[in-house]
């Protein structure tokens, strides 16, 4: 009797084990989440569209869709195929038109049209320029369906496709125009935009912001909800190691995030984690692991410049980070970049 229940507290244990790993975690229901990015341009958009599959897996949070600032055919058929890597290849993907960045950058040719025996490397539906709908639609046909004040938008690219449905009009999917939609539906703006440090660099101005920088002062001044801003300095502060790359990824001969992280950069190389923040603030917010501003409001300027303002409509705050917690992050950002699909 005594060898059975030795076997059965291991069986326990490596139950409990799985569970630790698989169920939410947070209390309530998943995390309805929209995806904006520039996929292609960098390669921590990537990561931080597999931590949100693993928050998925791990029922904190549900991928509603993503959508593309970056306006080249390969950054959506490489978010297909990364969704199709986890498990969940049904996940719509929009595309802007008229994007500010067309070329397909480092990393997508080497993973999208990548082949093994004349065969896609990384299955996928999306193959061209007809298969994607309008980001700007799609957002509209997503929201229009879900409970009121559900949904958190994660924004790590660039303004266009936030402020284009801001102006939008009432269509077949809602008689709300834009802004009211967002405020009907949304109830968080979780963004990579701007530099709050004390130390900007002089002259510096943050990319996501300049490249469409009439949008980015848009959606500050307009957007009807929370919203909450990692800066530049965030993610600078925190670098993925390479190490990671190296090591946690080989559970498969073939991974999309592994293969685009080392095709966009020449390794070992650590990178900064701009874009992981704000998936990570997004979904466990109330885990401390950044701090933040006091609540004001943000506004962009003619410059290109990010600056909050105290006070204000109280409704914008940045994150902050104390040296205790970069190494708290870093841990969470690699321990779910790197964890399994559940499917595998």
């Amino acid at each position: 009797m005594q060898v059975n229940r030795k076997r059965w507290c291991g069986v326990l244990l490596m139950c409990l084990a799985f569970l630790a790993t698989t169920e939410p975690v947070r209390g309530g229901e998943p995390l309805k989440v929209i995806f904006d990015t520039d996929m292609g341009n960098d390669i921590d958009d990537a990561l931080a569209l597999g931590m949100i599959h693993s928050l998925e897996s791990r029922g904190e949070c549900e991928l509603l869709a993503v959508t593309l600032s970056k306006d080249n055919a390969l950054a959506a058929r490489y978010v297909d195929l990364v969704n199709t890597f986890y498990g969940r290849p049904d996940i719509p993907v929009g595309r802007v038109h008229g994007g500010k960045t067309p070329k397909p950058g480092k990393f997508l040719p080497a993973t999208v049209l990548a082949t093994d025996d004349g065969k896609p490397r990384f299955p996928h539906d999306l193959t061209g320029e007809d298969d994607t709908p309008d980001a700007t639609e799609l957002l509209r046909q997503i929201l229009a369906a879900q409970p009121d004040h559900s949904v958190a938008f994660v924004v790590v690219g660039f303004s266009t496709n936030l402020a284009r449905l801001l102006e939008s009009q009432p269509d077949q999917h809602s008689m709300l125009p834009g802004r009211k939609l967002v405020a009907k539906k949304v109830n968080l703006l979780s963004m990579m935009a701007g530099h709050y440090g004390e130390k900007r660099p002089k002259g510096f101005k943050e990319y996501n912001v300049v490249k469409d920088l009439e949008a980015a002062r848009t959606v500050f001044a307009k957007w009807p909800t929370p919203i909450v801003a990692s800066g530049y300095e965030i993610g600078k502060s925190i670098l993925y190691p390479a190490a990671s790359i190296e090591r946690d990824f080989d559970y498969v001969p073939h991974h999309p995030l592994k293969e685009g992280y080392e095709a966009y950069g020449k390794m070992p190389y650590d990178r900064p984690t701009w874009d992981l923040t704000s998936v990570l603030y997004a979904a466990r917010p109330d885990r401390s692991y950044f701090g933040k501003s006091s609540s004001g409001e943000l506004t962009i300027g003619q410059d290109g410049f990010a600056r909050h303002t105290a006070g204000g409509h109280g409704r914008h705050v940045f994150l902050t980070v104390t040296a205790e917690q970069i190494a708290r992050v870093r841990e969470a950002l690699v321990m779910l970049s790197s964890q399994p699909p559940a499917t595998r």
